[in-house]
Order: structure tokens, then C-alpha cells, then sequence
């Protein structure tokens, strides 16, 4: 195969990947939807992705969490202040250094991130139980490379979270 003929079956198989990833990562963003909206109606999916990453992370500065979460510091600062008046979060003096405040789950916080996640792999699993057993072979390693790729922690420590 020649070189310029290489390079457009690889920007093909790219752009048939990316294709079949876009689609999968619809049916995944309703399932958070639906998974979300089942358990606390009070929060939206970006919110319950600041819950996932404190769950994964630990307390965190509001800037280390903006980070996190690819958005601007005021950013979280509102979605803060809407999860301490639902419970779901609270601020506290830095363990490190009493002049930093950090933001960390509360009880409440961290039963919903467990529900929701729970609903998430049930229906997930039921959608895996449906595929015939020669396509989920290859399946788990190709998901396992993709996440590792985008930087996504593995399910059993990340809380199969969003």
C-alpha cells in the first residue's frame, strides 16, 4: 500500500471510530440523564460530574476543581453554592493550611453519586447483555484503551462515573 493511500484508510478509520464513539457517548449521556433524574431531581449532569470528581479526588481547592473539571473558577464557585444548598457539598477550612478553603461531599453527596452510579450499570448492563457475545470480546480493551487515552480513571476506582 502506498503511503498516501496508508494515510487515507488511517484518516478513515479514524473518522469511523470517532463516528461509532459519538454515537455510543449519545446513549451514554442519556443513560446519565435518565440515571441522574431517577435519583435527584435537584441536580443536572454537569453538577453531578463536580460530585464524581470530589468522590474520586477527595476534597479539593475550588481551582484545583475548576481544573478537574475543564471550566472557569466562578464556574464552580456557582455550581458550589447550588450543591451546599441541596446538601450535597460543603466547604471547610484546608486540612493543609486553615487559609485555603476546599469543597468536599457530605453524606448526602455521596449516597447519590453511589444510587446513581448503581442505576448507570444496570442499565448499561442490560444494554451489554443484549449484544451478541462475539461483539463484547473485543469490547472491554478497546473501552479500556479509549478511557485510558482521554485520561479517565478505570471504573473500579472511578465509580463507573461520568
Amino acid at each position: 500500500m502506498t503511503r498516501t493511500k496508508a494515510a487515507a484508510s488511517a484518516s478513515s478509520d479514524v473518522d469511523a471510530v470517532t463516528d461509532a464513539v459519538l454515537t455510543a457517548s449519545r446513549l451514554l449521556v442519556a443513560i446519565s440523564a435518565r440515571s441522574i433524574s431517577a435519583v435527584e431531581e435537584t441536580i443536572t449532569l454537569p453538577q453531578f460530574r463536580l460530585l464524581v470528581v470530589l468522590h474520586n479526588r477527595g476534597p479539593l481547592k475550588h481551582a484545583a476543581l475548576a481544573e478537574q473539571l475543564g471550566v472557569n473558577p466562578s464556574t464552580v464557585t456557582r455550581m458550589v453554592d447550588r450543591l451546599t444548598s441541596v446538601g450535597m457539598v460543603q466547604r471547610r477550612a484546608s486540612p493543609t493550611s486553615r487559609r485555603e478553603v476546599v469543597v468536599d461531599l457530605t453524606v448526602e453527596g455521596r449516597r447519590v453519586v453511589r444510587q446513581v452510579t448503581a442505576r448507570r450499570r444496570k442499565e448499561i448492563a442490560a444494554i451489554v447483555a443484549k449484544m451478541p457475545s462475539s461483539a463484547r470480546q473485543g469490547l472491554v480493551e478497546v473501552l479500556a484503551a479509549f478511557a485510558e487515552a482521554g485520561g479517565e480513571p478505570p471504573a473500579s476506582t472511578a465509580l463507573d462515573a461520568i
